[in-house]
């Protein structure tokens, strides 16, 4: 056995015994950026860096959501785990707080420094560094867990076989306990999104994967069924595949066999941070309709394959994009003959979050007693593994969001408002205690069995003890069901406000609350969403396809500008995306409406309506519900003016200029502009500046 060359970087130990002395890739001056960061700052700094940096790299390999992918499983301090291909260690720390012994592989040297600079504190870490076929003849042969995670589909790379995939399994075999398991985190070859025309993640070229590789290169992905084929050749006799939504690299949502996805919950599918995508589809759409059809195992994104005796858990949803005290994981497992849900805290500063929600639960049973609507029993309680958790009873049944849905499809208007009116009559009950579900949106309740006669709240994880008007309650039901799904837009909102007695003013205030509540929740840092477009990387659509247009210059988009003190430049600057929190469109009248979320510390905005020569006529513009005057200096253009608040920009830059001097700041501020932006030809704009009609 060749002497054992041990480097120790704080409690982590760097196995170099078989590293070759060079590493054979390379990301380049990122990993160089990337060991800085690892060196010079602790990881609850990170979120601050990726918001930061708005680099795909720095989000791919520090992003605390890459650890969900292995977070949910049952590993336990008596276990030990290897992890080949651990890379930079975004998910070795999760393997580390976990597992009592945690040993990884990597051939590149740089990455591991890495990762042991990351992870310094861990005092059960060993990194071995270099070719998986020299390690593997020193490891042991007790592994609980085994994890490949965005690994398998390398395996030809450094597995000498021709059969390398299956080939890889076999050794693997050998280092696994008889009763462990080897978790695979792979992308799906017929994931929706390469449908869709997202580019194949290894590659970077469209369809490569469902073309089956025709240029060749080392990396495959499998289907489901391709999957399920290597590991029986193996000899696996039991096998699990998961379903992690969007992706496994930021999963959110695990899904199984025994619990796949509903109509109307996949809408994250944005997710293109890495490079520019087409859109061909809306896949939020499409993946309603392959639920439908039962085929979502075969589109999914991306798999967890596990090998190994079955385990308990079934379903899981991280909720750990807020702040540290909200961080939760719900998860559905089986429980002898039956299932029950737990939610489990991610830090300890969130289980004092799920004691209130416990501690609740009784006060909101007694305000609804004898309304017809029940809340689901909950009791503190701990795992198997010691940890606690608040378990709540399993509850078949159909969401009443489905009801409203299926009475929309039908043009039912009758059978929506009878839902709607029992809906309201059982919330209102006991609406002077000072006790409230403020979250008691239609995907909350639950009507079991045929009758349907009792309606339970499944989650009331944001209960507060203070007095919430019904009406607003009902109005953000109202509001959440309408934004989760554009074919919903045919319900007639005014309707719902005039029976909520909600005025255009009382919605505007409802609004501000709902965005101060999300600040609450989230506290100041950037959503997913928000990253994604603040990287940069376009998406495409059929239409600018057609008509030649891209999608970043296209001289429809809308561009808001950020004055922090340094000015207008373009890094801070967005296009309105209808994905994010900022919203876009177009009335039946033509008049363009934006809703766009603004931060505190700006001192100035501007709002490009395109890059072509125009006319804007500028209804309205509000700063938190407060009407700003568009006359005086507030508001400045680089137009000319030909008529009552109506402009010209014989440019191929036209702005507006709004002041936000003496304005109220707050941490979310909430930007509305009404207006109508008409495209003019470049030289009808300078003929009519030539011809002397501005200056009206």
């Amino acid at each position: 056995m060749a002497e054992r060359k041990i480097e120790e970087i704080g409690k982590i130990r760097l196995d170099l015994t078989h590293y070759p002395g060079e590493d054979y890739y390379c990301d380049g001056e990122v990993e160089d950026e990337l060991l800085q960061i690892a060196r010079n700052y602790s990881t609850v700094e990170y979120r601050r860096i990726i918001e930061e940096r708005q680099s795909w790299p720095i989000l791919y390999h520090l992003s605390a959501l890459r650890e969900n992918i292995v977070e949910w499983l049952p590993i336990t301090k008596d276990m030990k785990v290897l992890e080949v291909g651990a890379g930079c260690g975004a998910i070795t720390g999760a393997l580390a707080r976990k597992a009592g012994e945690v040993t990884c592989i990597d051939l590149s040297g740089k990455r591991s420094r890495i990762n042991a600079y990351r992870h310094m504190e861990a005092d059960n870490v060993t990194i071995h560094v270099g070719n998986f076929q020299d390690i593997e003849p020193d490891l042991a042969a007790d592994y609980d867990y085994i994890c490949l995670i965005g690994v398998f589909e390398y395996a030809q790379a450094y597995i000498r076989s021709d059969k390398p995939y299956e080939r890889f399994l076999n050794i693997l075999k050998r280092h696994m306990k008889p009763e462990g398991h080897i978790a695979i985190a792979i992308e799906n070859k017929f994931g929706l999104k390469y449908w869709a025309g997202c580019r194949e993640d290894h590659l970077g070229a469209y369809f490569a994967g469902l073309e089956n590789y025709p240029d060749g290169g080392v990396v495959r992905t499998f289907t489901r069924d391709g999957l399920l084929a290597i590991a029986g050749e193996c000899g696996f006799a039991e096998a699990q595949m998961y379903y992690p939504y969007p992706d496994y690299k930021f999963m959110t949502s695990l899904y199984s066999d025994e619990r796949l996805p509903q109509v109307g919950e996949l809408s994250t599918n944005l997710r293109n941070f890495d490079r520019d995508r087409l859109q061909l589809f809306d896949e939020k759409k499409v993946f309603d309709t392959i639920i439908q059809e039962q085929q979502f195992p075969l589109f999914s994104n991306s798999y967890m394959l596990l090998l190994g005796p079955g385990l308990e858990e079934q379903y899981v949803k991280y909720s750990n994009d807020r702040k540290e005290e909200f961080c939760i994981k719900t998860v559905q497992r089986k429980c002898g003959q039956g299932k029950i849900i737990e939610k489990h805290p991610l830090s300890e500063a969130a289980w004092q979050h799920i004691e209130n929600t416990a501690s609740l639960a009784g006060k909101l049973s007694a305000r609804y007693g004898g309304s017809g609507l029940s809340i689901n029993q909950c009791n503190l309680a701990k795992t198997e593994n010691g940890a606690p958790c608040l378990q709540l009873e399993y509850t078949p049944g159909v969401r009443l969001e489905e009801l409203l849905d299926a009475c929309l499809e039908k043009n039912d208007v009758e059978g929506f408002q009878r839902l709607f009116d029992e809906y309201l009559r059982r919330i209102s009950q006991g609406e002077e205690q000072k006790i409230a579900d403020y979250d008691l949106i239609f995907a909350n309740i639950i009507l079991p069995g045929e009758l349907r006669d009792d309606w339970i709240v499944i989650d009331y994880e944001w209960s507060f003890e203070r007095c919430v008007e019904t009406r607003e309650i009902a109005f953000r039901a109202i509001y959440c069901y309408l934004l989760e799904n554009e074919k919903r837009n045919k319900l007639n909102l005014d309707l719902i406000m005039e029976k909520l007695g909600v005025t255009q003013s009382d919605a505007e205030q409802f609004r501000r609350q709902e965005m101060t509540f999300q600040q609450y929740v989230t506290g100041k840092h950037m959503a997913m969403a928000q990253i994604r477009e603040a990287i940069g990387h376009p998406v495409y659509t059929v239409e600018d396809i057609c008509l030649g247009q891209k999608q970043p210059n296209d001289s429809d988009r809308i561009q808001i500008y950020e004055d922090t003190g340094k000015g207008f430049q373009e890094e801070q600057s967005f296009f309105l995306d209808e994905t994010m929190e900022e919203q876009v469109r177009v009335t039946a009248d033509g008049m363009t409406e934006l809703e766009v979320v603004i931060g505190r510390g700006r001192s100035a905005l501007r709002i490009d309506p395109g890059s072509e020569c125009c006319l804007v006529y500028i209804q309205t513009v509000q700063w938190n519900g407060t009407e700003i005057p568009l006359k005086g200096r507030q508001i400045q253009n680089n137009g000319f003016r030909v008529g009552e608040n109506t402009y010209v920009f014989p440019t191929k830059d036209p702005n507006i200029t709004i002041s936000l001097t003496g304005l109220q700041n707050e941490e979310r501020n909430l930007l509305q502009v009404r207006m109508a932006v008409t495209k003019l030809p470049e030289e009808t704009a300078e003929h009519m500046q030539k011809r002397g009609f501005f200056g009206v």
